[in-house]
């Protein structure tokens, strides 16, 4: 008898919905597809710097209650509406954890959080969740965690992310060279920016590599290469990088290898040292380079939700509008942020 030697930890199989099947339930309408092929321009612009606005990805850590998500992007379309020759809305629309070691992966992992991983139910979830939000007239932004998820939703984000565990990756370094849309890289959990200037790089050459059709097929896939990348500060565990040395240090960079000198710099993750109170603190040093004249930081990330803070992801009930995994800035915090960044581009203007 043959020894069996495939498989050997697999417990169970689950069949996997075609991304196509996905898309012809959840249609991206004429008017959606027109906002995000715009928003996409229009990000690419302020990130190579021949549009003067500030670009904004704010939005919850995760999503893991869609209704509640929809709610906050209904507040965003409403605090776009109040700046926009200055900022360029997109939410934050993330759907994967990576984990450090262990915890809830996400809504598409575990949609209903309670380990039941019905992965087709989360994966209709979100594209609902990011078609509802483009509808309202808002560009969704994402990270592009598992590499081949991105089939079944990414024809809705205008703005992605490659992550700081996922950054020395050469898959993910593939894939966003074929991502349709501007994609940040950030630099690595440690703080080394190099390799995310390294990343930038090789997603703009062409690759092959294996992926997923959207008709749920295995195919090698061939990319042209993607002319978008930025490089999004986000802080390390050698400190934080948002300050005017640190990113002078990183568009000198990018300029030494002939990219676009301007950054995203988050405001949250080790540049806050995971305290959203301190997420004000950075958008301020930060508006203040902006009003200085500076055009080196051309976006700017948030971690906010309607509530502010995080609750256990285990705890029964939930609270509405409080993050499950990384604490988040309270909506009624966020708002000044906005002002006091539109006036930061005001300021430039006239210093320009």
């Amino acid at each position: 008898m043959h020894t069996q030697t495939s498989d050997l930890r697999i417990r169970a199989q689950k069949p996997l919905i075609a991304p196509a099947v996905l898309e012809e339930e959840l249609p991206l309408t004429d008017a959606s597809a027109e906002l995000v092929a715009r928003s996409r321009r229009d990000i690419a612009s302020i990130l190579n710097g021949t549009d003067d606005r500030l670009l904004v990805v704010v939005g919850p850590c995760s999503i893991h209650d869609p209704g509640a998500a929809l709610d906050y992007a209904a507040r965003l379309k409403e605090a776009a509406a109040l700046y926009p020759g200055e900022l360029l809305m997109v939410m934050r629309v993330y759907f994967e954890k990576p984990r450090t070691v262990v915890g809830w992966k996400g809504l598409i992992n575990d949609p209903f959080l309670d380990g039941t991983y019905q992965i087709n139910a989360g994966l209709r979830l979100a594209r609902k969740l990011m078609r509802d939000v483009v509808t309202l007239g808002l560009p969704v932004g994402t990270e592009f965690l598992d590499t081949t998820l991105g089939q079944y939703y990414a024809d809705l984000v205008s703005w992605g992310a490659i992550g700081a565990r996922t950054v020395e990756s050469q898959v993910h370094r593939e894939l966003a060279s074929g991502l349709s849309m501007p994609v940040g890289f950030k630099n690595r959990t440690d703080g080394d920016v190099r390799v995310a200037v390294d990343a930038i790089r090789s997603a703009r050459h062409p690759h092959w590599f294996p992926s997923l059709t959207r008709e749920g097929a295995p195919a090698v896939m061939g990319t042209a290469g993607n002319e978008h990348g930025h490089l999004v500060l986000r802080g390390g565990t050698k400190g934080a990088n948002y300050g005017t040395a640190e990113v002078a240090a990183a568009v000198a960079l990018l300029a030494e290898h002939e990219l676009a000198p301007h950054v995203m710099v988050d405001c949250s993750h080790a540049n806050s040292g995971k305290d959203p109170a301190v997420e004000p603190q950075v958008a301020a040093d930060i508006a203040a380079q902006i009003a200085g004249g500076s055009r080196a930081v051309a976006a700017v990330m948030i971690e906010s939700n309607l509530l502010g803070g995080a609750q256990d992801f285990r705890a029964r009930p939930l609270v509405y509008g409080r993050s499950i995994t990384d604490a988040c800035l309270a909506w009624e915090q966020t708002l000044p942020i906005f002002a006091r960044l539109a006036e930061a581009v005001q300021a430039r203007r006239v210093r320009a």
